[in-house]
């Protein structure tokens, strides 16, 4: 990462660089409780139909891999298309400050004259990033991008399918331990309380209100199971 020696754009950076580190926390608890909600209704829906604990097993561990599987794909192709808007940026910048190298200066003391700078600390300011190190000073205040720092559709994809498969686990444990009487009972006791865990740290984040934010993803992922459940029970009763 280039080093950017005037305080206010180191400020920023940071500010920056913590933004992302909790947009990754944000998006593994959601993987986490994406995992959670989606494995345990298929759980009780089938428990809801079926007796089997080969049918439930079954296809709990098929919503497992496909869910976890649908995950990282699907978190690839959306970071993919991402970073490659990113790199277009980039690029256009780069040709920019090639062809056009006192405009793209006029654009960034405005830049930061418009965040409270005068107009004269501003093209003071503009000067030094320029000297220092003019494509990492643009692209930053313009775009708010790290050249060095872009995102990684790679790291989404593991992250992603990871936090589902950690979520997920939790639905399957519950289910495979307790007596066959008592697993559907178990499911719904295990998601509330890890709900509840997912719902906090999400909110924590945030920085919002975690009893809000706890009564959602439980209310959520409560509601998602009895649909699930009485599904089952209804296609079990008519015997399809």
């Amino acid at each position: 990462m280039s080093v950017i020696r005037d305080p206010l754009i180191h400020t920023e950076i940071e500010t920056n660089t913590t933004g992302s580190k909790l947009n990754w926390l944000r998006a593994a608890v959601l993987g986490a409780n994406d995992g959670i909600v989606s494995i345990s209704s298929v759980i009780v829906g089938v428990a809801g139909a079926s007796s089997s604990t080969s049918f439930v097993l079954t296809a709990g561990i098929a919503a497992v891999v496909a869910g976890a599987l649908s995950m990282a794909v699907g978190e690839y192709i959306s970071v993919s298309t991402q970073r490659d808007s990113e790199k277009a940026l980039l690029d256009k910048e780069r040709q920019s400050l090639e062809t056009i190298p006192e405009t793209e200066l006029r654009e960034l003391a405005i830049i930061y004259e418009k965040k409270g700078l005068t107009k004269e600390t501003a093209k003071k300011v503009a000067a030094e990033l320029t000297a220092h190190d003019v494509f990492a000073a643009h692209i930053h205040a313009e775009y708010g991008l790290n050249p060095d720092e872009l995102t990684n559709p790679w790291h989404a994809a593991y992250a992603s399918g990871l936090a589902f498969l950690c979520g997920a686990v939790i639905p399957m444990f519950a289910v495979i331990i307790p007596p066959k009487d008592f697993r559907i009972p178990a499911v719904f006791v295990s998601v509330v309380v890890a709900l509840m865990i997912t719902g906090a740290l999400s909110a924590h984040a945030g920085g919002a209100d975690k009893k809000r934010a706890m009564f959602r993803v439980v209310f959520g992922g409560v509601l998602a199971m009895l649909i699930t459940y009485g599904i089952g029970k209804l296609f079990g009763v008519v015997g399809i």
